[in-house]
């Protein structure tokens, strides 16, 4: 009965350890939510994989389809930056997100006024219709 016990504990416990250093797979389409000076705001993340890289676009309700810049997965760490077009003025915002199975979390960085500004921003992968 122990040796029952000693396996299935280790078993359970290789298991654990093989989960934990899984890489997240950032394909897929993400509605995201953050709040800026009090305001709720949305965008939308499309994340694709070009041959052995990361790709992708950044879509918000005024501005379509922004290429992202330097996509990079390290882990379950996602990290790129996009061009913010908004009244006239182009603004490089640096995102830092992690993900968690269908679900992301994390920070944007914009230089403003020669001032950096952080964001919390958090988002959800469509599902697939099947």
């Amino acid at each position: 009965m122990k040796a029952i016990l000693s396996a299935a504990l280790v078993l359970g416990l290789c298991g654990l350890a093989v989960a934990q250093g899984e890489k997240a797979n950032p394909v897929g389409t993400w509605k995201c939510e953050y709040d800026i000076g009090g305001q709720k705001r949305t965008s939308t993340l499309t994340v694709k994989k070009d041959g052995d890289k990361l790709a992708g676009t950044m879509s918000w309700p005024d501005q379509k389809e922004e290429k992202l810049k330097d996509v990079k997965l390290k882990d379950r760490t996602l990290t790129f930056s996009a061009v913010r077009k908004f009244m006239g003025n182009e603004i490089p915002i640096d995102y830092k997100l992690t993900i968690d199975g269908d679900k992301l979390k994390g920070k944007g960085a914009a230089e403003v006024g020669g001032e950096k500004r952080e964001f919390d921003i958090e988002g959800k992968r469509e599902k697939k219709d099947k």
